[in-house]
């Protein structure tokens, strides 16, 4: 079935490569559970996989496919750490909350990787990433990050790079140096959304697609979710709907903002390209950043965040290959196969949300480009909230995470000014 997201523009190379993808029945009819979940991309599947497995009534919508969104779309990369660097977390909050926040991602990764190789989900991981200055006034800010990480941070697996280490690295030398990550990699994310669906589903929980929230009340212990064709009673609510959440809910729509996100897939480069030898990903220091990687067919998957006028799905790949020619020159002509976009939910701290945004309704969300990591892991705390450990969640809920500026109607505009402005600098 040639599926086409309704709302994203472009099929994407996941779509075509995941395998079989199952499809789940929409909700039709009242229905009453322990916990209902709003969202099914990572946060909201890993959560109903793990509450399942806990013997959870569980009852999870999506109102599109399980992956329609940043989960099932993004650019595969895991990363290390939270978004922001672990010196700048020590700077705001001190060294133990800043290794206790270190430590939770470090958590994050060995978990998703254990849950794939625990529950047999080929998730095509590759070990390895660089992280690269498009600037030489940055490059002395990476080789001290390489150094804080080993010493303060008890991480050796981060290593600083000359702009000869990375040329050779990347097969370009559009860069002047950077970090290398030996303990990290990149995934094939859509895999992981229908292998931890089909977990949650054969654990017991019960999963909806084509299914959308209405309308979310919580009044005398109990929360009311409204879809199309009936109501979801719960004693719980988990909303994972992240950038998606629309108007939803406000609280959450306060503090995440969607921003465009665009990746583009070449065809096959062959084996005798010199285009990122070592098979790891890539991500620069643009504050508009460009993240890239080969596929394990050996085609280049390249993504930037910049906003544009996206209608067509042809227009992604005009402006993906312009920033691919950029970095590898003799790519100018690149035939790209495949050209999708979607959103990313961002933070104004780039810190991710994580609130009670009603009695006994708990939303997360806002994981600024690091999700695919942290998001899963996410839904295993969630679990453990609802299981009466609410300890580790709550080292997220209390990260101060104030709401973008503007209110509904004029931050929209506002961040597409911000986001130019950061362009414009990342150019000069």
């Amino acid at each position: 079935m040639n599926y086409q997201s309704p709302i994203s523009p472009g099929r994407s190379w996941y779509e075509d490569t995941a395998g079989p993808r199952p499809e789940y029945p929409a909700l039709d009819g009242d229905i009453s559970c322990d916990v209902a979940i709003v969202g099914g991309g990572f946060t909201g599947l890993s959560a109903a996989a793990h509450l399942a497995k806990a013997g959870t009534n569980v009852v999870l919508i999506e109102a599109h496919r399980f992956g329609d969104g940043a989960s099932g779309r993004n650019g595969g990369q895991m990363g290390t750490g939270q978004r922001a660097w672990a010196e700048e977390l020590e700077s705001e909050y001190g060294f133990s909350r800043a290794k206790a926040l270190f430590d939770l991602a470090e958590e994050a990764k060995s978990h998703l990787l254990d849950f794939a190789a625990a529950n047999a989900i080929e998730i095509d991981y590759v070990p390895g990433q660089l992280s690269v200055a498009h600037k030489p006034r940055y490059v002395d800010d990476y080789k001290a990050h390489a150094e804080v990480m080993a010493t303060r941070f008890n991480y050796p697996h981060l290593t600083f790079m000359d702009a000869k280490e990375a040329a050779e690295r990347l097969g370009s030398t559009a860069y002047f140096g950077g970090t290398r990550d030996t303990g990290t990699g990149h995934i094939h994310p859509l895999k992981l959304v229908i292998g931890t669906a089909r977990v949650a589903t054969q654990a017991g929980a019960q999963l909806f697609e084509r299914t959308s929230s209405t309308g979310i009340t919580s009044t005398g212990g109990k929360v009311r979710i409204a879809t199309p064709r009936g109501t979801i009673t719960a004693s719980k609510c988990l909303i994972g709907v992240n950038a998606y959440g629309g108007s939803l809910e406000p609280v959450s729509a306060a503090h995440i903002m969607p921003i465009g996100s665009f990746i583009g897939a070449t065809v096959p480069l062959g084996a005798d390209s010199k285009v990122l030898p070592g098979g790891e990903a890539v991500d620069d220091s643009r504050f508009v950043v460009r993240y890239f990687r080969k596929s394990t067919d050996g085609r280049l998957l390249f993504g930037g965040r910049e906003i544009y006028a996206v209608k067509d799905p042809k227009d992604i790949h005009i402006h993906i290959r312009r920033q691919i020619a950029e970095i590898y020159p003799a790519l100018r002509e690149v035939e790209i196969t495949h050209g999708w976009g979607g959103y990313v939910g961002i933070t104004m701290p780039r810190k991710p949300f994580v609130r009670e945004v009603m009695p006994n309704v708990i939303s997360a969300g806002g994981y600024s480009g690091h999700g695919v990591m942290l998001s899963n892991f996410f839904g295993k705390l969630y679990a453990e909230t609802v299981a009466g450990n609410r300890d580790r969640l709550r080292l997220i809920e209390d990260l101060n995470i104030p709401p973008f500026p503007g209110g509904r109607r004029f931050r929209s505009p506002l961040l597409f000014l911000a986001l130019n402005w950061y362009a414009l600098r990342d150019r000069i």
